[in-house]
């Protein structure tokens, strides 16, 4: 005897009338159809988009994975997640060796090569668990996200005097009291000449221009990258500029450090040189490969007049897209892009720039970017680290009072 199931008939018209959401001349129709839900709380897409915040700085990132309806989740809907996810602090309390890393800090400010300095000892570090010593003016609160576990503290008014002396004086005594297994410097004018000075003093070789580097090895190029050259690590050397990528990610103690015999040992040499000071630079007399600031304008750039003067005001050097130097504001060596000057400073203001594919090319190495633009959508707001969504002619002006008002304070 056989058994027949009975299977209820199928309506196509039922079923697409329950997927109906929308009616008219176009219906819109959904993939499953509508289950009643009994008790269902409306969905609250502000919570949810809290809920999926993981990030929101520099630049906000989602985790749309995470399930909003847990009762995890559904317990922090309520809290604004706008902190960061907290960087596990690293501590090397009984280092077995040292590395200094004396820094140029100019103008107060960390610099990129400063950073790849840091890196670069980091490397010499954690090969074996050593600690990174650096060396500037300034405090270390900075220098904790950059790889620094102790912080020596020079006085702050070195930053102004340029005395060459009193800064190989303390790496000398800095030599004496911590034995450091290595000593970098970067490869700039300041910190090549303190490493010269100490080496000189010291009777030990230095290791010019290093650009990869090892526990067992480093190396460096010469004639134009022709040739290279391969040494085992000595005490002293100087680190190349852009060798070495930043530390991202990371956070060590940047502890400081109190000695009293380098602090009295660099302040009894007293400068040989008379009236040094720095002179002043025209930036627009640089190129935009060396500055560090540059002022940019686009199409939304109308007022060329307060564009100089911002410029002026600012200290930074001027630029421009391949529109305005078309249009003859701006020379073609002021063009920023694929087609005119990569540039890699510090900081990138750019005023009235949609942001087009090669233009945004040629600020790929920018650290920083500030866009300011009446357009929400624009290209460069996406880009940008900080976003002003105003007219560039009423901002310029505003920018120029404040600057002057500063100043006057």
């Amino acid at each position: 005897m056989t058994t027949t199931q009975i299977r209820r008939r199928v309506d196509p018209r039922a079923e697409r009338a329950a997927r109906t959401i929308l009616t008219g001349q176009r219906p819109r129709l959904l993939r499953q159809p509508v289950v009643a839900a009994v008790n269902e709380r409306r969905r609250d897409p502000r919570a949810l988009r809290s809920a999926a915040l993981v990030q929101s700085q520099p630049r906000p990132r989602y985790d749309w994975t995470r399930d909003a309806t847990s009762p995890t989740t559904a317990a922090t809907v309520g809290i604004a997640i706008a902190a960061a996810p907290m960087i596990p602090l690293k501590v090397i309390a009984e280092p077995a060796y040292l590395v200094i890393a004396m820094l140029d800090r100019p103008g107060g400010e960390i610099g990129e090569h400063d950073r790849q300095v840091i890196a670069a000892a980091r490397l010499l570090a954690d090969a074996g668990g050593g600690a990174v010593v650096t060396v500037c003016t300034g405090s270390g609160e900075a220098l904790a996200e950059a790889g620094s576990d102790r912080h020596v503290a020079l006085p702050n008014h070195w930053a102004e005097d340029y005395v060459p002396e009193r800064r190989a004086a303390a790496a000398s005594a800095l030599m004496t009291a911590l034995s450091p297994r290595h000593i970098l410097f970067p490869d700039s004018p300041d910190g090549a000449d303190v490493a010269r000075r100490l080496a000189a003093a010291a009777g030990e070789r230095l290791f010019t221009s290093v650009q990869s580097l090892g526990p067992d090895r480093a190396t460096r190029q010469s004639a134009g990258g022709s040739l290279e050259t391969a040494h085992r690590p000595t005490r002293l050397m100087t680190v190349a500029a852009d060798a070495f990528a930043p530390l991202d990610g990371v956070r060590h103690e940047a502890r400081p450090l109190d000695l009293e015999t380098s602090s009295v040992a660099a302040e009894e040499v007293l400068p040989r040189l008379g009236g040094v000071r720095r002179l002043a630079v025209d930036p627009d007399a640089l190129s935009l490969s060396e500055t560090d600031f540059i002022l940019s304008a686009g199409n939304g750039v109308t007022d060329w007049h307060s564009f100089a003067d911002l410029g002026e005001a600012l200290g930074a050097t001027r630029a421009g897209s391949r529109v305005v130097c078309d249009a003859g504001h701006l020379p073609r060596e002021r063009q920023v892009g694929a087609s005119g000057t990569v540039v890699s400073a510090r900081c990138y203001l750019a005023f009235g720039i949609a942001g087009a594919p090669q233009h945004l090319q040629g600020i790929t190495g920018v650290r920083h970017v500030i866009a300011v633009n009446t357009d929400l959508h624009a290209e460069m707001i996406k880009r940008a680290d900080l976003s002003v969504v105003a007219d560039a002619q009423a901002v310029m002006p505003a920018l120029i009072r404040l600057i002057r008002e500063r100043r006057h304070d």
